[in-house]
């Protein structure tokens, strides 16, 4: 029988991958058989909805962290929800890749505002901005409410002003939006899944 210096080096390199490794106390067979963790075992579940699109899939967030006073907990993995009646489990690619989105370091965490004629953005606190806002609102509304029609009739309406409701929200939410926008007499009201 003749053997190359090729074959010969094959044939010890194989011999030695699958003895060698047991001559010298480690066997693969041992280390396959392991139970590895799942990695999801420690994590907490968050239902949620994906906040792309019009469609509003339902995602699953799984977070990993003691839940303690002062420690963070991450997102650390997202996939469709299956028991959602959207998108039963599946996520297109937008959304299988909202994971990236939450750990993005340009996503945008706070809120920041710009003054008239400035070409910066400061970051506020919520506090302020939802203050303002609401102050904002308020003038506009004092200013532009009418109350009765040219004919006489009580219409209570706030017409400047228009609401366009987020898709991603749910039915509830939607639903708690709408009629609080239409209790302050707003006319002007629209979804995103309509748009």
């Amino acid at each position: 029988m003749s053997v190359t210096r090729r074959q010969f080096l094959q044939l010890t390199a194989a011999g030695v991958g699958s003895t060698g490794l047991v001559a010298l106390g480690f066997s693969p067979d041992r280390v396959l058989a392991d139970v590895r963790n799942f990695k999801l075992s420690r994590t907490a579940e968050t239902r949620n909805t994906c906040p792309y699109c019009s469609v509003g899939c339902g995602v699953i967030l799984y977070t990993l962290g003691d839940r303690s006073k002062n420690a963070h907990s991450a997102v650390m993995h997202v996939e469709g929800d299956p028991d959602h009646p959207v998108n039963r489990g599946t996520l297109c690619p937008k959304g299988a890749s909202l994971l990236d989105f939450i750990q993005s370091p340009n996503r945008l965490r706070y809120p920041e505002y710009r003054a008239p004629g400035s070409d910066k953005w400061e970051r506020v606190t919520w506090e302020w901005a939802l203050d303002r806002i609401a102050r904002l609102m308020k003038d506009d509304r004092d200013k532009h409410f009418v109350a009765k029609n040219a004919a006489g009739v009580t219409v209570n309406r706030w017409p400047t002003v228009g609401m366009l409701a987020a898709s991603a929200s749910s039915n509830e939410s939607g639903y708690i939006t709408h009629k609080v926008f239409r209790a302050m007499g707003g006319v002007a009201f629209d979804n995103q899944a309509r748009v």
